[in-house]
């Protein structure tokens, strides 16, 4: 395993002002990252990565996520064939979420659904409570 480039996390001014990529992961070693379509903006995940899967991303240019169900590295697209090339890539004020705006491959279908975006039901209020509906484009 290669040593991760990030910087080591200054004080407040320096982490929300500073050019240093000084990522914040969590307990469990994670930051979650948000994954939007290039073309129209639409969010197609929200998965989250570790420190390694962060490094891939950068190096690579592919989307590299951190399953925490399989306890695993993931490059998306392996096994789907649903790849993601990264555009561009944003950090939020704090540095404890990752954006990635993906051009995607394959049928474009992010979801492991089969769907597009794993965004695909809306809530509704209805008067017996909350509930789901499917709303795909």
């Amino acid at each position: 395993m290669t040593a991760t480039p990030f910087a080591p996390r200054g004080d407040k001014r320096a982490i929300e002002e500073g050019s240093a990529f000084s990522p914040k992961f969590d307990a469990d070693g994670l930051i979650v990252c948000v994954t939007t379509e290039t073309n129209t903006g639409d969010i197609l995940m929200v998965a989250y990565m570790n420190a390694e899967s962060l490094r891939l991303t950068i190096e690579t240019g592919v989307a590299h996520y951190w399953s925490r169900s399989r306890q695993s590295l993931w490059r998306k697209g392996d096994t789907s064939g649903q790849t993601q090339e990264v555009v561009r890539m944003r950090v939020d004020c704090d540095q404890d979420a990752i954006q990635l705006e993906v051009r995607a491959g394959g049928d474009g279908k992010a979801c492991h659904t089969g769907r597009r975006s794993c965004f695909y039901r809306r809530v509704e209020n209805a008067t017996d409570g909350p509930r789901l509906v499917i709303d795909e484009a």
